[in-house]
């Protein structure tokens, strides 16, 4: 009888699952004393959306540096 072992390797590799986290390290405080500054310094924001079924596209261009501010997935409807 032959017995065919197959090599152990991570998890992840068989279905490319990656996940996205977001940390905010900053108090109730912090955030309650940066709105009370924003009205009075030019906060500007730039935001480029991209539907979720993009969301290849957007990480492409966020390791290209071709991202200027927040990349944003918006859900698809």
């Amino acid at each position: 009888m032959v017995l065919y072992y197959i090599p152990a390797f991570p998890y992840e590799l068989l279905w490319e699952e990656r996940s996205l986290c977001s940390v905010a390290n900053l108090t109730r405080r912090d955030g309650e004393e940066f709105f009370a500054l924003a009205p009075r310094v030019p906060v500007q924001t730039t935001v480029q959306t991209f539907p979720l079924s993009e969301a290849n596209e957007a990480l492409d261009r966020l390791r290209a540096g071709q991202i200027r501010g927040a990349a944003v997935l918006m859900p698809d409807v």
